[in-house]
């Protein structure tokens, strides 16, 4: 029987048992799908990951009382009893480290409320932040200046603010020099950074920069968490240097014994996106194995389909048979009907799969990359579930006695 020949004959017996043919296609659909699906986003959020939200710099560190990364909980609960870090902390860093070009120290509430005039906006990122932040964290002005180190100084109440901020309370107004109020304080805006637009449906313009002397002076001790960051004179080596610097000056002044570790935690890019990795790793191998329990499921489907319609069909297994028909003719037959039928629902399933990342990436701002390496690997997986559980029921019709077949009555 030619190749062609034998799929043209399990497309038609497929169609015209469509019903069943489509509820037999759902477990690979699932499955396939799901795969799919997760992969875009996985890919999707590491890629963004590594560009927008970790995009430090290969000779940028940060210093943290706890790393907002930790995924040991006892590493994490010893965290929160450590001592927070402090502006003379940061200074004492500055000066030690001989290896940074920058050193900034910042401080973070997420849930800021901004009001101009009548206007008002609630969930606003406020931080505190020194001059060099800006440079540590590679931020860019639309408009306007940065804070510098005589704001800092002087405590100045003044404020770099995102397109939200503008848009959303002075749509049609020039913000230099108006004055917002930051969760009852006033301050002014001097600048205003460029837009970067939403991910995960969370805007990232939404933001208020104040100088760290003026944060602390508003919001005190209240989850200040201040971080450290240095920017190093390059990077291999002379990072390694820089970090050790850091590393030796926070130990003598938080008086660490040469025999316990670091009562902070410092950070590379290249670290917090291998823990990054890791738990999305984890996350995708979780997903991967209920697919494939879904796949399963499908498989089983697919196989007790064929042995039906093997049963169905056992006349004309006879007549082929009686006609000259060799076994392995019936039995390719048979399991291109099942590899048909499960390919077919593997490609349903990566259109399904990529529809869906789309549409939530569109909903919700989610980012999604697709792979073709994905896509392949569904349609692989999708056509081995369709061989491996349809062989059985191929070699079934393949070895029934053809006087036994032509006798046979449903």
């Amino acid at each position: 029987m030619k190749f062609l020949e034998a799929i043209r004959i399990a497309l038609q017996s497929l169609w015209a048992n469509k019903l069943r043919s489509i509820l037999t296609l759902l477990g690979v659909v699932i499955g396939v799908a799901a795969v799919i699906a997760v992969v875009t986003f996985v890919n999707g959020i590491n890629g963004y990951v590594a560009e927008k939200i970790f995009n430090l710099g290969a000779d940028v560190f940060i210093i943290f009382k706890v790393s907002p990364a930790v995924t040991n909980v006892d590493h994490f609960l010893e965290g929160q009893k450590r001592k927070d870090l402090t502006m003379d902390d940061y200074r004492a860093v500055r000066e030690g480290c001989t290896h940074c070009a920058y050193v900034g120290a910042y401080a973070r509430n997420n849930n800021g409320h901004v009001k101009y005039g009548e206007e008002s906006l609630s969930d606003t990122f406020v931080q505190g932040m020194t001059p060099a932040v800006a440079i540590t964290q590679d931020v860019d002005l639309e408009s306007g200046r940065m804070l510098g180190e005589t704001d800092l100084e002087n405590n100045a109440p003044v404020a770099v603010v995102g397109t939200d901020i503008v848009d959303t309370l002075m749509p049609g107004v020039d913000p230099m020099g108006k004055e917002i109020r930051v969760d009852g304080w006033v301050y002014r805006i001097i600048g205003v950074g460029k837009k970067k637009g939403k991910t995960l449906g969370q805007s990232l313009d939404n933001y208020v920069f104040i100088p760290m002397t003026s944060w602390l002076k508003q919001y005190g001790n209240y989850d200040t968490n201040m971080r450290i960051s240095a920017k190093a004179e390059g990077t291999g080596a002379v990072l390694e240097t820089a970090k050790d610097e850091a590393r030796v000056v926070l130990r003598s002044r938080r008086h660490v014994p040469p025999d316990q570790p670091d009562n902070f935690d410092l950070e590379t890019n290249s670290s917090l996106l291998s823990i990054w990795s890791n738990l999305t790793g984890t996350f995708f191998i979780a997903m991967v194995g209920i697919a494939a329990i879904s796949m399963v499921v499908g498989g089983i489907v697919i196989m007790n389909i064929m042995l039906v319609s093997v049963t169905e069909r056992t006349r004309e297994v006879g007549i082929r048979k009686a006609m000259g028909a060799r076994r392995s003719d019936v039995l390719l037959q048979f399991l291109i009907e099942a590899v048909t039928l499960s390919l077919l629902g593997g490609v349903i399933g990566v259109l399904f799969g990529i529809v869906v990342a789309k549409g939530v990436t569109l909903a919700v701002g989610m980012p999604s990359v697709i792979k073709l390496w994905a896509v392949a690997a569904g349609l692989t997986v999708s056509a081995s579930v369709g061989i491996f559980f349809g062989v059985y029921p191929a070699r079934k019709a393949a070895t029934l006695d053809p006087i036994a077949a032509l006798r046979f009555e449903l």
